[in-house]
């Protein structure tokens, strides 16, 4: 255990016994020869990681896969079966915002309970019952019994009382974006806050770009398991990889510029890419079934230039050949700055555009054009193939992530990644 560790675990493990019927939690109970009624289920198994002081984890899986029964076991609200979890400082969660209110209470009473469960004194919650009132905002209704609340109300005090109590380590499931937009952004604000502040993060969310955006490292649990932990983007990557892969057990990496296998059984290699947008370091994943063999770009009527105006016009040419016949195709693009937060990201089936049918050997190449409307910055572009599949939604057949890396420069200096085109001036 590192000497700044605020969360150890080490071996953690949960099981349930799941019952077809209740009675049969009786029979169990009162069988004379031990008889078993009940099936085990592994909820979480060899759960083993630290965390840092000050550090911000993403968690992320598939439902199902023990992110919010080791987030429960953490905050000490669920008792883990085996294994040992140590947590130094105050812990606070946000796991099913408001579980712990009892709606015959007012909401403030309901903050001194909520309080209290996780272990937070009356005199440290009167210290900060008033910041806590004024974040959730719901005026006279905090002296009113819960049970009169709208839903609106009823999350914003529930999260109020929990980020309100400063805790020295905060846990959070899929509760970031509660309320109404204003209120979200009062909540992203405070969260960032925390972060300055040297407060520890464990959150969950299916928003890949606030994992990769907001955290230090990532954690991916699948059935009960950690499968990857590290960098968010790696983290990330191997997430979608599982997901968009699940059902296609003969899916794997395509790393590299080699082109798969085609109904001989030979191997088509990939034209070498040599302009200077390519990036080495892209990450390719798919099944093979087709492959983008190389592509082109132009702006403003420029190819392949070494930098990028504003709002510069652009056209990108993808040519993919096809190993197998794929029935519904979809072709995509989609813009990320350098710290992986995406800008803008399409592809033929968001836009309902009919997409022909294409066959073993064939050949075609798609055209994307756009205004690259963001202001001065280092951009990547992600080119993907998948097959619209009705039963796994797409199916990944050749994704190039942070394929291309754009330059784009021009001043003024203002700030963000929107090209608003904007005008100041004085009047009178």
């Amino acid at each position: 255990m590192s000497s700044d560790a605020v969360i150890t675990v080490e071996n953690l493990e949960k099981s349930y016994r799941l019952y077809s019927r209740p009675f049969d939690r009786v029979r169990e109970a009162l069988s004379l020869s031990r008889r078993s009624f009940h099936t085990d289920f592994q909820a979480l198994s060899g759960i083993g990681f630290e965390i840092r002081k000050g550090e911000t984890i993403g968690l992320i899986g598939p439902n199902g896969s023990g992110k919010s029964t080791l987030l429960e076991i953490l905050c000490g609200t669920l008792t883990p079966t085996s294994g040992t979890v140590n947590v130094e400082g105050k812990i606070g969660g946000l796991l099913e915002l408001g579980a712990g209110f009892n709606p015959e209470f007012t909401g403030r009473e309901n903050v001194y309970l909520n309080g209290s469960i996780f272990g937070f004194s009356r005199e440290g919650i009167d210290n900060r019952i008033d910041d806590i009132e004024a974040f959730a905002d719901i005026g006279d209704f905090v002296d009113r019994p819960v049970k009169t609340y709208s839903s609106g109300m009823y999350v914003r005090l529930a999260f109020a009382a929990m980020i309100g109590l400063d805790p020295d380590i905060l846990v959070i499931d899929e509760a970031l974006a509660v309320g109404d937009v204003r209120f979200q952004r009062k909540c992203f604000r405070h969260f960032q806050a925390l972060q300055s502040a040297g407060t520890t993060i464990l959150f969950v969310s299916h928003a890949v770009d606030l994992i990769r955006t907001h955290c230090n490292r990532a954690i991916q649990l699948d059935q009960g398991k950690i499968v990857s932990i590290g960098s968010p983007k790696k983290v990330v990557q191997a997430y979608l990889e599982s997901m968009f892969l699940k059902g296609n057990p003969s899916a794997a990496g395509v790393n590299g510029l080699n082109v798969g296998p085609g109904e001989s059984g030979k191997t088509k290699e990939a034209p070498l890419v040599v302009q200077c947008s390519y990036n080495p370091d892209e990450h390719r994943w798919g099944d093979g079934r087709a492959k983008i063999l190389s592509y082109s770009i132009t702006a403003d009527g420029v190819e392949e230039p070494l930098v990028y105006a504003r709002g510069a016009s652009v056209e990108l040419r993808m040519q993919v050949h096809f190993f197998e016949s794929l029935g519904s195709p979809i072709y995509g693009l989609t813009i990320r700055t350098l710290d992986g937060v995406s800008v803008f990201g399409a592809n033929t089936r968001s836009r309902h555009l009919v997409v022909k049918p294409l066959c073993a050997g064939d050949e075609t190449e798609i055209v994307f054009k756009f205004q690259f409307n963001v202001l001065p910055g280092d951009y990547f572009i992600s080119l993907g193939v998948a097959d619209d599949d009705q039963e796994s939604d797409q199916v990944a057949v050749d994704r190039r992530y942070d394929m291309l890396h754009l330059t784009v420069k021009g001043g003024p200096d203002d700030f963000g990644f929107a090209e608003m085109h904007m005008i100041i001036s004085e009047s009178g």
